[in-house]
């Protein structure tokens, strides 16, 4: 049986402690929410913090509010409560399409948002037990020097895994972060970093806050997932795609954003450049996702074979357009969703 590691725990009752908490305690703290990842992580000994602070009894964290008709969703609120909100069914598909993925309603009932959005990334290396770590001589993610994925590389490779942040970077959204010093604002795509370690642009004083999801403004959404089971897992690639469009279906605005094939999502800005003042014709469609899939440069640490996962994101990119030109793609999700490798290729 995997045992916790000893630690102090604290369970502040408001933003202003829980910073205060974090900055007094200093590095060897870590904040808990719905602890589906961290805890797991504590008993492989992935994470050993001295300090743990719970964000469980902050005030006002779990709240889902308008915001001049866009949504300011709490750190805090658990993926089930995001899900079941209405506004965000309706105006917001691709984030409900992507909190209703993740893993089993028993964890969409204890997971919040913020820690899926800080959710650690991931590594067939990485994400096992001590005694398996120790006897490959470690990683350089936790204890070791080497990156066991490439050797040569200089930064760690584990891949970012978090089904949120795709679908909340294709819909504009961003992050306040609060912190003893102050508190700021950035755009959600500005929060990730190219490194498999320090892969949080978040200073470690910091928390989140809660997340702000603009007026939906007439934006059409998707996401879609690829992953080993129709349930639990986590995505192997992921496209979340974004478009606001005139009457006749002329895009005026778009975004592509490509998941869990690096070490941060990745957004697809050529894409999404190519999609503006052009219809979603079939034509537009297959080019837009050649180029999008020219991002994808999946590395051999996590499910499926690498080369079959970068094939196949440019078909994921075309179902998602697909989507959001209006086609009836509801056969086309149940096939994928059985792994229907006919349909995933």
């Amino acid at each position: 049986m995997m045992r916790l590691p000893q630690f102090r725990y604290h369970a502040p009752g408001t933003m202003a402690e829980a910073a205060r908490l974090l900055a007094d305690a200093g590095p060897g703290a870590l904040l808990l929410a719905g602890g589906t990842d961290l805890l797991p992580n504590m008993k492989r000994r992935q994470q050993a913090p001295r300090d743990i602070i719970s964000l469980r009894r902050v005030a006002g964290m779990q709240a889902i509010t308008g915001n001049g008709g866009g949504l300011r969703l709490g750190a805090g609120a658990t993926l089930t409560a995001i899900t079941r909100d209405q506004r965000v069914f309706a105006a917001y598909p691709a984030l409900w399409q992507a909190l209703v993925q993740v893993a089993t309603p028993h964890l969409r009932n204890m997971g919040t948002l913020g820690g899926n959005i800080c959710l650690d990334t991931r590594c067939h290396y990485y994400d096992q037990n001590y005694e398996w770590r120790q006897a490959i001589d470690f990683c350089m993610k936790k204890d070791g020097e080497t990156c066991w994925v490439a050797p040569g590389s200089k930064i760690c490779l584990a891949v970012s895994s978090t089904d949120g942040a795709p679908a909340l970077m294709a819909l504009g959204a961003s992050v306040r972060l609060v912190s003893v010093r102050g508190e700021r604002t950035l755009p959600l795509g500005d929060f990730y970093a190219a490194d498999g370690i320090h892969y949080l642009t978040k200073e470690k004083d910091e928390l989140v806050s809660e997340v702000i999801l603009p007026a939906p403004g007439g934006w059409r959404s998707a996401y879609w997932k690829l992953r080993r089971r129709g349930a639990f897992d986590f995505p192997v690639l992921s496209v979340a795609a974004a478009a606001r469009m005139a009457g006749d279906g002329t895009v005026l605005e778009a975004r592509v954003v490509l998941g869990a094939v690096s070490m941060r999502p990745l957004i697809a800005a050529a894409a999404g450049a190519r999609l503006i003042g052009r219809k979603l014709t079939d034509d537009t469609i297959a080019e837009v996702a050649e180029v999008a899939a020219r991002l994808a440069k999946p590395m051999d640490n996590t499910d499926f074979a690498l080369h079959w996962r970068k094939k196949v994101a440019g078909a994921f990119v075309t179902y998602a357009l697909r989507e959001l030109r209006g086609d009836d793609v509801s056969d086309l999700r149940r096939r994928v969703a059985h792994h229907d490798l006919a349909a995933c290729s």
